[in-house]
């Protein structure tokens, strides 16, 4: 009896919890059309973070669908940014087009691959990003917690370099033209919200 009632309150946790974060579906057209505002900073007071020190590099304002999403718990990285978000904008928030492409994340990267191209690879690329998320506090975090593939985030904050006691740093791309290894946004998020 016991074990019955067990397996049957798992199930219903397992499909309540998909149920949750099941990614949301979205007609054709464009639902995030603006590309990721920035301003460089200079000279922008550097501050410390759970044992590292942070210095702005740029204010980040970015409004984006929600491709993929990834937790790290492994790693000096995970220490710092526990949470990546893979998002898109212009096309790359269409789900005419989103639909075509698979998206997977790991070894803190954004992967993604087609059967056939729906737009351009060079606009996927530039239309597209990984980025590596900091949240500022625990409210910050568990919005991000929230978040669900398919949504249209808000996120803004800083684009951060971080750097330990030991010489260890990690940089935030600057530009939405690279791909690759170095290409990601590290992101300090100061807010967090969804249309």
């Amino acid at each position: 009896m016991w074990k019955r009632l067990f397996i049957v309150l798992a199930i219903a946790w397992a499909a309540h919890s998909w149920w949750q974060q099941r990614p949301l579906q979205h007609g054709a057209g464009i639902i995030a059309p603006r590309a990721p505002q920035q301003e460089l900073l200079s000279g922008a007071p550097t501050f410390d973070f759970n044992g590292y020190r942070l210095t702005p590099l740029a204010a980040y304002d970015v409004e984006a669908r929600l491709l993929a999403r990834e937790y790290y718990r492994v790693g000096r990285e995970a220490e710092l940014s526990p949470l990546d978000f893979g998002i898109g904008w212009g096309r790359m928030s269409d789900e005419a087009v989103v639909q075509q492409i698979d998206f997977s994340q790991s070894n803190r990267f954004m992967n993604w691959r087609v059967a056939q191209f729906p737009i351009p690879q060079r606009e996927i690329e530039t239309s597209a990003a990984n980025m590596h998320l900091i949240p500022a506090d625990k409210n910050i975090a568990g919005q991000l917690d929230k978040m669900r593939v398919g949504q249209v985030v808000r996120l803004r904050g800083r684009l951060v370099r971080a750097d330990a006691p030991d010489g260890w740093h990690w940089v935030s791309s600057l530009s939405r033209e690279d791909a690759g290894a170095g290409a990601c946004e590290l992101f300090w998020v100061e807010q967090a919200s969804t249309q």
